[in-house]
């Protein structure tokens, strides 16, 4: 869980710099307090603090402003509550039955705990904490399986997308490519995909066919958000609307120029 979440004082520093940064450089105390529901005192020692660490700056006249560390935890956080709150929603849909795999034989009505695995859902009759439910047949081993009555959070842990950027045609192309870099940059078994002439032909000239040649970057962030790592090799003509889309969705992501530096 966020740490937003977990800590009552990282919760109220958040909510204070919400404030000011919806309504600096002007914004008296007091209505902070009326806002997020503390007392004024707590807002200033709240305040002295946040000033101290260098997260705000203020002249002492109820005039505010969020530093560059200030915004920098801000975002972090805004992060790290977005990517719960998407898992959250998953567990909390309105689907009253989920299909899930049977990892051991398993009988109707009974109580099993829900883990990911490879990006599927596996229901087992072991107890372990996070997602619970209730089975409604009786499977096999490795057969679908219909899961109600879902209680609790799926712990889910999200999945690394690597970004091997190919130098463009007008910069020499697949012919400028470290070939041993782009080799070292797969990962066996995990997914790839392709955007851009540039990046199909690096990969060809290693012997490897991308697993996705349209719709990559939805593909990786699906993956990543289903616990799986994804490795898009993309032209670099391409990686500016890539990177966008990935900072849009909050995805981490790590990008490896495969240039031949020689």
């Amino acid at each position: 869980m966020t740490q937003v979440l977990r800590n009552k004082n990282l919760a109220t520093r958040f909510q204070i710099l919400v404030e000011i940064a919806a309504n600096q450089p002007s914004i008296q105390q007091k209505d902070i307090a009326r806002k997020i529901g503390v007392t004024s005192q707590a807002v200033s020692d709240y305040i002295s603090k946040l000033e101290k660490d260098g997260w705000i700056t203020t002249d002492g006249r109820s005039r505010y402003r969020i530093t560059k560390e200030g915004v920098n935890w801000m975002l972090k956080s805004l992060r790290e509550l977005q990517q719960y709150s998407t898992t959250a929603e998953r567990v909390l849909t309105g689907i009253t039955t989920w299909a899930a795999i049977a990892e051991t034989d398993l009988k109707k009505g009974q109580p099993v705990s829900l883990v990911m695995k490879n990006g599927l859902l596996y229901a087992s009759p072991q107890q372990e904490e996070g997602a619970s439910g209730v089975t409604t047949d009786k499977a096999k081993s490795g057969e679908d399986i219909g899961i109600t009555n879902i209680e609790g959070i799926l712990a889910l842990e999200i999945g690394q997308i690597t970004v091997l950027e190919i130098p463009a045609i007008q910069d020499g192309g697949s012919r400028s490519v470290d070939l041993n870099k782009l080799k070292k940059g797969l990962t066996p078994k995990t997914m790839t995909g392709a955007i851009g002439i540039e990046a199909i032909i690096g990969l060809k000239q290693i012997n490897t066919t991308p697993d996705y040649l349209y719709g990559v970057p939805q593909a990786a962030i699906e993956a990543a958000r289903s616990g799986l790592s994804f490795v898009i090799v993309c032209a670099a003509t391409e990686s500016p609307a890539l990177l966008q889309k990935l900072n849009a969705e909050n995805m981490k992501y790590t990008l490896i120029d495969t240039r031949n530096k020689r």
